[in-house]
């Protein structure tokens, strides 16, 4: 993890071998692949909970993509079929209509000799969709103050549109790379960014690994916690069972306090030197 954030931070890779201390630029795209907790993807948490990488790493990724183990009668008898051929003899492998050592050529061809320019209409194409998708979802996004994009994504939609254009050998970038760049960043963080709560696409979700939904809830907690130690009907200093505040709480909410947040209220009205917290004696006490 380290060596990654590194890399994709600083463009950097710090070596120390057999006494020797170098830096070397990274200058390569880097593919990763995650296995969840558990080995099971929760789809109630956020990627960030479920693969537990560090949110300032998994943000740097321009496109992410969720491949989840969803029944599908046709896909299930596809891959049957495929694994139950492999224990048969003479098993012929399907052939690839492209060879691998032209493909490999090709590649290092375009990076080396195609460095294309992004022209007026491209540029004029990123502004409008950057500015769609910060807008296109006003109305709902204001409500559940969600961000849909962040100047990182705009900096993944150039690098992917430079990338489709030196694909194809060409010296500028298009319009339709643009809009080609904004389907794919869409279609990878649809999933992968969407509040299950809200059902809104929050880019923080992965930039700070907390949702707009659950930033919501704590700060209503917090509030809620403050008024009643506040107000709890005892004198200032004397200590107030936590067990009576966290039924009080409980009363007033219509769902199953989470003992998580709870704590990260308490956590932060502590901070906040409203109260202190004796946990050996499981009380609080009111500044």
């Amino acid at each position: 993890r380290a060596v990654l954030h590194e890399a994709m931070e600083q463009q950097t890779i710090s070596l120390a071998k057999a006494g020797i201390v170098a830096t070397l630029n990274a200058r390569t795209s880097i593919l990763a692949s995650a296995n969840p907790v558990d080995s099971r993807y929760n789809p109630k948490k956020s990627v960030v909970e479920n693969i537990q990488l560090p949110p300032t790493l998994l943000s740097r990724f321009d496109l992410i993509y969720l491949i989840l183990d969803t029944p599908d009668a046709e896909a299930d008898r596809r891959l049957a079929k495929h694994l139950v051929s492999l224990y048969h003899e003479h098993v012929e492998l399907p052939k690839s209509d492209v060879d691998e050592r032209f493909l490999r050529d090709y590649v290092a061809y375009a990076r080396a000799t195609c460095d294309p320019d992004i022209g007026r209409d491209a540029r004029d194409a990123l502004v409008e969709a950057y500015v769609r998708l910060r807008g296109g979802n006003q109305l709902r996004a204001r409500r559940a103050k969600a961000i849909a994009a962040t100047p990182r994504q705009l900096e993944g939609m150039i690098r992917i549109a430079e990338s489709l254009a030196r694909m194809r050998l060409e010296p500028d970038v298009r319009a339709a790379d643009v809009d080609e760049a904004v389907r794919l960043m869409q279609t990878a963080t649809l999933a992968a960014a969407t509040d299950q709560t809200t059902g809104l696409l929050d880019m923080q979700a992965i930039a700070t690994g907390v949702s707009a939904a659950d930033r919501d809830m704590l700060n209503a907690l917090i509030a809620e916690l403050k008024t009643l130690i506040e107000n709890f009907p005892v004198p200032r200093g004397s200590p107030i069972p936590v067990a009576d505040v966290r039924d009080q709480l409980q009363d007033q909410a219509d769902v199953e306090l989470d003992q998580t947040l709870f704590l990260q209220a308490v956590a932060a009205l502590v901070d906040d030197d409203v109260m202190t917290h004796h946990v050996r004696s499981g009380t609080f006490v009111r500044r």
